[in-house]
């Protein structure tokens, strides 16, 4: 399984890519922004116009893309579809978050045509994918996995099998779940701080040394505290996705939205004002604005 397409070249794409080289595969890749695939051309990946065209070419193909149904067109479309064109027995390994009901839909697709195909969502950012040390969720067939370890093991750091077609994406939506509601509520903290006189970076340097202590501010913090929210760690407008897709995982299952609530809806107040392309701490953007306009009144 030398021959790996990837389809998206984006921040975590173009470092998927480069890892994959680095690996000695043989790299094919596709995007609609052509800047991107002429930057991994440079590296030695091989350009692709046609994802149908490039799925006969690959042992495994993996997506990294940014919604359900651009996913599955990807996949299953009529004309275009790649399960119609890649061979029997080939891998299709989804690094997007996507819903968990789409990825069993494309798992079932993809085994009636000879295929596997695995979730395979990630935790790490842009950094990971570039230093190719991700955390990589994954759920489809065990008995296959181990022929997909060795592509994991070239972009990702801990990886781990969580459960049959759909586990990885549970897994990741929740993960981000928490990460979005740790982002919310660092957020307001720190400008409640800052009201009452403490500095954020004193309060970020106390909460890493007590209870509060989380990984989120290590990812995060920085941006909040520098309010440097044009500096990507994961955009707005995917974690506004992502959450958007929990809850409708966690109402499916009837469970309680109630925490989530709030959350749900300042990410959707920050991306109606326009803030999706900024990073995911813009949401202290949000209660900064929400102050001042109190203050106003």
């Amino acid at each position: 399984m030398k021959k790996v397409g990837v389809i998206g070249c984006g921040l975590m794409g173009n470092g998927i890519a480069k890892n994959l080289l680095k690996n000695n595969y043989e790299v094919y890749v596709y995007d609609i922004n052509q800047k991107a695939v002429e930057n991994l051309v440079k590296e030695g990946s091989i350009a692709s116009d046609r994802t149908e065209v490039m799925a006969a070419k690959v042992d495994v193909m993996i997506l990294s893309l940014p919604s359900p149904e651009l996913i599955k067109k990807i996949v299953v479309d009529e004309e275009t579809g790649i399960i119609h064109s890649m061979k029997n027995e080939a891998f299709i390994l989804d690094m997007s978050t996507n819903d968990v009901h789409v990825t069993r839909e494309l798992h079932d697709k993809a085994q009636t045509n000879g295929i596997e195909f695995f979730d395979c969502p990630l935790s790490g950012g842009p950094d990971g994918a570039e230093k190719g040390t991700l955390s990589i969720m994954v759920g489809g067939n065990e008995e296959a996995f181990p022929s997909i370890l060795p592509i994991l093991q070239a972009v990702g750091e801990h990886i781990k099998y969580v459960g049959t077609s759909g586990a990885g994406q549970t897994v990741k939506l929740c993960h981000n779940m928490v990460v979005g509601g740790i982002i919310t509520l660092l957020s307001e903290a720190f400008l409640t701080g800052e009201k009452a006189g403490v500095s954020k970076e004193k309060l970020a340097s106390i909460l890493q040394k007590g209870s509060a202590h989380t990984r989120v501010m290590d990812v995060f913090g920085g941006n909040i505290v520098d309010q440097t929210f044009e500096n990507i760690k994961f955009s707005l407008a995917n974690m506004k996705k992502d959450i958007h897709l929990y809850r409708k995982l966690a109402e499916e299952h009837q469970i309680s939205t109630f925490s989530s609530q709030s959350v749900h809806q300042l990410f959707h107040l920050a991306h109606y004002q326009g803030k999706g392309n900024l990073d995911s701490s813009a949401i202290y953007e949000v209660f900064a604005e929400l102050e001042d306009v109190v203050v106003r009144q």
